[in-house]
């Protein structure tokens, strides 16, 4: 695998609405056979020496440009970031002639694209410690991978994790059984669920996504702008692989073997994932915390700052102790001028 540099074209869809981090990188991590990753590095901690880096997983059908905002803001509070594109979004490689249908046959390929990413690139490229924020799928992907980046990865912190879909587990069963016989018939590139994305025309109050008009209208804005940013549809392998990965987190021998502390961060009124499926492997785990935004939608880095903002502190607070803020030195004390000053000080003939 080799890493090589963004194309000169259009790396990137920015706007005043929606700037980039400040000297942010974009490139491309090569994995043979004409297959690349897009990644995108925000090195430039504020505020004095970076803390570490959080890697910053998206989820299904997202981009890079989505997370400027949040990019900014983990840059703020000290930290460098490194995200990247999964395969079959953004500008990352499709795995099908169709670029409209995002596709994989197992949710380990992703797992592989996380590990590749921080091998090739995070760990040349960003200071430690490592930490990791994910939203929805890239929560899943996060738990898939747990056993491989322990050694590495101090904290995790899954936002809105899609661990399991909401509804009865007969419609998640139904739903598995149509996917996987179309995988096994030879039809798994077959388009079989639309994926989730802002419609143009949507309304902002029937839209299970956010509540935040601005960042609403921002997103439906890069879409607009860049369609070959996202994909129409999922194929019935990926609902497949999906839904296989989410059974295998059920395992209790599975679970036990997770150990690298996680917060999962669920929201109040997520119409997206199980909010409940969540909370139950989070208290199964013995490293894991729950905690609920209540009334937040199911994206929370793009809600409303009501909901957004407890979201970013929760993060802070539980990395707090692995990825300190740090504190610039005190200035170093000349004794011997202090004793000159406090004799000085004394009445005269005093001891």
């Amino acid at each position: 695998m080799s890493e090589t540099s963004a194309p000169l074209a259009a790396p990137f869809v920015g706007s005043p609405d929606n700037p980039p981090p400040t000297d942010v990188e974009f490139g491309f991590l090569d994995l043979g056979r004409e297959r690349r990753l897009r990644y995108a590095l925000a090195l430039g901690a504020e505020g004095g020496p970076s803390r570490g880096t959080v890697i910053l997983l998206q989820g299904r059908n997202e981009a890079s440009e989505k997370y400027f905002e949040t990019m900014r803001d983990l840059n703020r509070l000290g930290f460098c970031v490194a995200t990247f594109d999964w395969r079959g979004q953004g500008r990352s490689f499709r795995s099908t002639r169709s670029p409209t249908v995002g596709h994989v046959t197992r949710v380990g390929h992703y797992a592989d694209d996380l590990l590749s990413v921080f091998s090739e690139v995070v760990l040349a490229r960003c200071p430690g410690p490592y930490a990791i924020l994910a939203h929805s799928m890239g929560g899943l992907v996060a738990l898939a991978a747990m056993e491989r980046l322990e050694p590495r990865v101090e904290r995790m912190v899954l936002l809105a994790p899609f661990v399991g879909l909401p509804g009865s587990a007969f419609k998640t069963r139904l739903i598995g059984f149509l996917a996987g016989s179309l995988h096994w018939a030879g039809l798994g590139r077959v388009p079989l669920r639309r994926a989730r994305r802002i419609e143009p025309g949507a309304s902002l109050a029937d839209n299970p996504l956010t509540s935040d008009r601005a960042r609403f209208e921002r997103n439906l804005a890069i879409q607009i702008a860049a369609p070959d940013l996202f994909v129409d549809s999922l194929s019935a392998s990926w609902l497949r692989a999906v839904l296989k990965a989410q059974r295998r987190l059920d395992d209790s021998d599975r679970i036990a073997r997770m150990r690298i502390p996680t917060l999962f961060i669920a929201a109040g009124a997520d119409r997206i994932v199980s909010k409940r499926t969540a909370e139950r492997l989070a208290w199964r785990m013995r490293s894991g915390h729950f905690l609920r935004v209540p009334g937040a939608r199911h994206e929370l880095l793009q809600e409303a700052d009501r909901f957004r903002e407890p979201t970013l502190s929760a993060f802070e607070a539980f990395l707090d102790s692995a990825l300190p803020r740090v504190r610039p030195p005190e200035p170093a004390v000349d004794t011997a001028l202090v004793e000159e000053a406090l004799v000085a000080a004394l009445p005269a003939g005093a001891n």
